[in-house]
């Protein structure tokens, strides 16, 4: 959930240089993604449990606002999120692991976010449901 479109290409160029070949959908704010995940979105259609990354300052829904929505539907809880962000408050930090998130990274270290999505794409194991 990205409202730049500049970072959400320098993350799918980041993805491809790292073999990541998964399937990218790109909301602009966390009532779009909402509607994406819950199959609202007609185009879209997104498999779950999918691993969701978040950027914190988004219009209409923000992105803390969105995960507090996500961990309240019983169909979508389970989605494994990452916050990818410019904020380094301590505020959002906080308010993003009471949400559960995996991980917390700034827009800057991407090449870190990149590498770690990686290796845990390859360990980890979803159901397939």
């Amino acid at each position: 959930m990205e409202d730049d479109e500049i970072d959400v290409e320098v993350v799918r160029r980041k993805f491809k240089k790292q073999n990541m070949t998964n399937p990218l959908f790109h909301a602009f704010c966390g009532v779009d993604a909402l509607a994406i995940l819950r199959g609202e979105n007609e185009d879209q259609k997104i498999s779950q449990p999918c691993i969701l990354l978040v950027d914190i300052n988004m219009p209409r829904m923000n992105g803390l606002e969105f995960l507090a929505e996500v961990r309240r539907d019983e169909k979508l809880k389970k989605n494994v999120a990452f916050i990818l962000t410019t904020s380094a408050r301590g505020a959002d930090i906080d308010a993003a692991y009471e949400l559960n998130v995996a991980g917390y990274f700034l827009k800057d270290d991407l090449d870190k976010l990149t590498e770690m999505l990686r290796y845990y794409r390859e360990i980890n194991k979803f159901s397939g449901k």
